[in-house]
C-alpha cells in the first residue's frame, strides 16, 4: 500500500476523508513491522513526517503543494495566468487539521519502526575477510542469516554524495552468486575464488554480514546490511 507524498493537497482536502486514508495506511505499515518487514515501509514514513512537520512549520509550502488553477491563456505570448486554490480560509483551516492529526500519527508509528530496527540490528554481524586493502570504497559483501550454508555474494560500491551542505554516503549492491560453505570452500576460499576471476579488483576488500536469525530478506536483511556496511567502512577510514 501506497500514501503519495502530496497526499494531503491532492484531491479532496476533506479530514474525514484524509483521516481515512491515513489511518489506512499506517495500520498497513503495522502489519508490515508485524511480519519484521522494515523498508521500504520505514523509510517511507521518515520522508512523511519530515514532509508534514514541514509543511506545519511554514505555512508558504502549501502554496507549492497545491495544484494551480489555469484562469487565462495566451497562447500569442505563451503565458499563462494562475489562481491559487488556497486563497479559501475554510480550506486552509481543513488542510491545517489534517497536520495536526497527521504528526502524532505518523510519529507513533514512525517509533514502532524504529524500535523494530533498534531491536534487529544487534542480531547482525560485520566482519572483515582477509587483509584490508587501503582502498575499501569498492569489493565485496558476502551476506548470511539464519545460519544458512550457503552465502550470497555481492560486489558493492559506495559512493559520496552532499546535500544541503552535507555529506552522505550510498552503497550499491550487486549481486553476483550464491555460494554453499563447506570444509573445502570457506569465505577466505570465496574471497581467493573472487580474486581468480575478478581482475578488476586484485585485492578486494570482502566483509561477511551474518546473522544467526532469520529475517525476510529484501525488505530486512539487505537494507541493515547496506548500512552496517557504510557504517563499518567509514569507521575504518577514519581510524586510517
Amino acid at each position: 500500500m501506497e500514501l503519495k507524498q502530496d497526499w494531503i493537497t491532492e484531491g479532496t482536502v476533506d479530514f474525514e476523508y484524509k483521516k481515512y486514508r491515513l489511518l489506512a495506511y499506517l495500520q498497513y505499515a503495522q502489519k508490515v513491522f508485524g511480519k519484521r518487514k522494515l523498508f521500504p515501509t520505514l523509510s517511507d514514513l521518515v520522508a512523511h513526517y519530515r514532509h508534514v512537520t514541514s509543511l506545519n512549520k511554514d505555512k508558504s509550502l502549501l502554496f507549492d503543494a497545491f495544484p494551480a488553477k489555469v484562469t487565462k491563456a495566451d497562447f500569442k505570448k505563451l503565458e499563462l495566468q494562475y489562481k491559487s486554490l488556497i486563497a479559501d480560509d475554510d480550506l486552509m483551516r481543513e488542510v491545517q487539521e489534517i497536520i495536526d492529526f497527521a504528526i502524532p500519527n505518523i510519529k507513533d508509528t514512525l517509533n514502532d519502526g524504529r524500535d523494530l530496527y533498534e531491536s534487529i540490528e544487534p542480531h547482525f554481524d560485520i566482519t572483515s575477510i582477509g587483509i584490508s586493502p587501503l582502498y575499501i570504497d569498492e569489493g565485496y559483501t558476502l551476506i548470511n542469516t539464519g545460519l544458512k550454508k550457503k552465502a550470497d555474494i555481492y560486489r558493492y560500491k559506495i559512493s559520496v554524495f552532499e546535500k544541503a551542505e552535507e555529506v552522505y554516503r550510498g552503497v550499491n549492491f550487486q549481486f553476483v552468486e550464491t555460494r554453499r560453505r563447506s570444509l573445502a570452500i570457506t569465505y577466505e576460499q570465496m574471497k581467493l575464488d573472487l580474486v581468480k576471476r575478478f581482475k578488476t579488483l586484485p585485492n578486494p576488500a570482502t566483509y561477511l554480514i551474518t546473522s544467526s536469525v532469520k529475517y525476510p530478506y529484501i525488505e530486512t536483511v539487505i537494507p541493515i546490511a547496506k548500512r552496517l556496511l557504510i557504517r563499518y567502512v567509514s569507521t575504518s577510514e577514519k581510524k586510517d
